[in-house]
């Protein structure tokens, strides 16, 4: 039908290349949705997902095509003037294929480990180029992986080729002139198919947050788009002015001493429970240690029981929260008290907001030691670890251990290191551990020359019915409990034990079903990924108690500043969770790179900072306790106030300079 409306031969193939393009873009949504789609979801429910992402998709589709339209219409530089012309033009579209390829692949791996599409926040992990390779290689079939895309690229390219000589098979001998006027009119459409919109403003990336799920809203937009949206989004960014106004607001939540002055500082004195004994610290950052995961949610698969023996014996907040989903802002969030609420780029990359207050430094006459099995520059840990003063670093090569995988040494390895350090002190010692070996390469995680532990064998469906998306995953955590065992044991040998608090915290969670230990809400809303363990753990000091309030990360140092018989400075937002004035539990989380929300001990509150969207989620179980107009009061209230954590936080990560 075009041949016979005289419509050139390089928009004849410019039309087949746009068929072709669009079936990629089109398999890949469907690939994602067959392979990631929640339970309750079905294919008409996303329906409206897929006509909003195909104009995203015909946007870049245009994109692509738009360079040949355009050199095009210069008969010289048409892909039918010649061979050569021929064979670059193919070549550039084999190398846009492998672009998009890539970024689907990528798209594909963050649904996989994130359940959210990929974004900027990839540039975490490319900043680490060398360290992140060599975690895909050893987690991977990566040379396979490659030589599967090179050989999808090359059967594309044979397409492109193929459609070349059917327009030239279609077309010889019709006449066909090259007209500039096709070539104008082309142009302009695929202009507006990049403008996305019959209205002001264009299509951008708000627009896929229309929908009140966050699984169609990611499954609408495309890598490209949403990496490429959310590049810009990764500098700094705070408003005093906001951080101001919401500050009487916080002030009361927090129960800060002068609400009348714009400031988080203030200095709190010995409790009449402190210790004057000046106990060491021993707090251990636990890699992934999902608390869902774990023997003490009652999930039936045991993974933790020593662990949760532990817990028995100290004292035990089990509803403790991450406010991110990252090993790297955790560390920060612990050290700093404040949720890192710069949402596509880690606070320890970002050279403006590095240096930071932390109640480490008000330790007084405290040695300081931090231990790490691999590389304290990878997210640049090791930036943020220099705000602590005479901080004495064992990292990477200091263990004589072999290194089992691209972490480093074993974390057995590493707390027996660490407790040859302790047992040599004659003074209080304050000491960070983070732990790395809960965590993918699953594979490559215990070591070979493992003796003592042994691996168990259960069936996929249990695993998967239980959280675990792996036998290696699940003999991985296993393995992680019993270095706590290790621990521990090697650490009641010696004198340094009876004086010493041991604090253990989860970094973050991970997503998966959590539903036969939690109500829905945990899995649906992803409170997995930032639901973790956090113990306070000393035989000869603290007396066991379960704690069922919310608490999060950003308390863990308040808390045990609290426990000595010394004043401290806090600059931010964490808290004392044994002062017994505390009031409001709480914990603000940024869930996603798109949600922000608190949780408190009756409620989960969320608010899609694109679309507007809210959300609020009783956490008890069955139908809700909650009149309406209690429901209402509750959302009103946590709206207000998640909106000011938000803003207090962004401003904090860039004005709590260390002294």
């Amino acid at each position: 039908m075009l041949v016979k409306y005289k419509i050139p031969k390089t928009l004849l193939w410019v039309a087949n290349l746009f068929a072709i393009f669009l079936l990629i873009f089109t398999a890949f949504r469907l690939a994602t949705f067959i392979a990631f789609r929640p339970r309750g979801i079905s294919f008409t429910d996303v329906i409206p997902s897929f006509l909003m992402g195909i104009r995203y998709d015909l946007r870049w589709i245009a994109v692509i095509l738009l360079p040949v339209v355009l050199l095009s219409a210069a008969p010289t530089l048409s892909p039918f003037y010649s061979s050569r012309n021929k064979k670059w033009w193919t070549w550039y579209l084999a190398i846009i294929t492998f672009i998009v390829f890539f970024f689907f692949a990528a798209g594909f791996g963050s649904f996989s480990y994130n359940r959210t599409p990929l974004d900027a926040g990839a540039m975490n992990f490319a900043e680490d180029f060398s360290i992140s390779l060599k975690m895909i290689w050893q987690t991977y079939p990566l040379i396979w992986m490659l030589l599967g895309l090179v050989v999808a690229v090359l059967f594309f390219r044979w397409m492109y080729h193929r459609s070349h000589w059917q327009v030239i098979n279609r077309t010889d001998g019709k006449g066909i002139v090259h007209r500039r006027k096709f070539f104008i009119i082309t142009g302009l459409f695929f202009c507006f198919l990049i403008y996305g919109s019959l209205t002001w403003p264009p299509l951008n990336r708000a627009d896929s947050f229309r929908f009140n799920n966050s699984f169609k809203s990611y499954l609408a937009i495309n890598p490209l788009q949403n990496f490429t949206a959310t590049l810009r989004l990764r500098n700094p960014d705070y408003n005093e002015k906001k951080a101001r106004e919401v500050f009487p607001l916080m002030a009361d939540w927090m129960d800060l001493p002068n609400p009348s002055v714009f400031s988080y500082r203030r200095e709190t004195g010995p409790r009449s429970t402190s210790f004057e004994s000046r106990p060491n610290i021993v707090l251990v950052q636990c890699e992934s240690f999902s608390m869902y995961k774990s023997t003490m949610s009652g999930n039936p698969l045991n993974a933790s029981p020593y662990f949760d023996s532990l817990c028995r014996q100290g004292i035990f907040f089990d509803h403790c929260f991450s406010p991110h989903f990252s090993t790297a802002r955790a560390l920060f969030a612990i050290l700093s008290g404040i949720p890192d609420a710069q949402l596509f780029k880690f606070s320890t990359r970002n050279p403006l907001a590095l240096r930071q207050h932390t109640i480490v430094n008000g330790l007084e006459d405290y040695e300081k030691h931090y231990f790490l099995g691999g590389n304290p520059e990878f997210n640049n840990f090791e930036g943020l670890l220099k705000n602590i003063r005479g901080l004495q670093m064992h990292t990477g090569d200091y263990f004589k251990a072999p290194k089992v995988n691209v972490w480093g040494v074993s974390d057995k390895d590493l707390f027996l290191a660490a407790n040859e350090v302790f047992r040599k002190k004659d003074k209080p010692f304050f000491a960070y551990i983070q732990t790395s070996g809960n965590h993918r390469p699953y594979n490559k995680t215990i070591p070979e020359t493992e003796t003592d532990f042994v691996r168990v064998m259960l069936p996929d469906e249990e695993l998967k019915k239980y959280g675990f998306e792996s036998l290696d995953e699940y003999n991985c955590f296993r393995y992680s409990d019993y270095c706590f065992r290790q621990f521990i044991e090697a650490a009641r040998k010696e004198d340094y034990f009876q004086n010493t608090i041991f604090v253990f915290v989860g970094d973050h969670g991970l997503a998966g079903n959590a539903e036969p230990m939690y109500p829905p809400v945990w899995s649906e809303q992803r409170l997995t990924d930032e639901h973790v363990p956090l113990l306070f753990y000393a035989p000869g000091l603290l007396a066991p108690q379960k704690r069922t309030e919310v608490v999060s990360q950003i308390d863990v140092l308040p808390t045990l500043a609290g426990m000595l018989h010394q004043s401290y400075v806090n600059t931010t937002l964490g808290r004392d969770l044994l002062d017994p004035a505390k009031k409001n539990h709480f914990a603000f989380i940024t869930n996603t790179a798109d949600r922000i929300g608190i949780v408190t001990n009756e409620f989960y509150f969320t608010r899609n900072i694109n679309s507007g969207e809210e959300q609020l989620s009783p956490l008890q179980p069955g139908p809700s306790p909650y009149r309406p107009e209690q429901v209402d009061s509750a959302r009103k209230k946590l709206a207000l106030f998640t909106t000011a954590f938000y803003e207090t936080s962004k401003y904090l990560l860039m004005n709590n300079e260390r002294d």
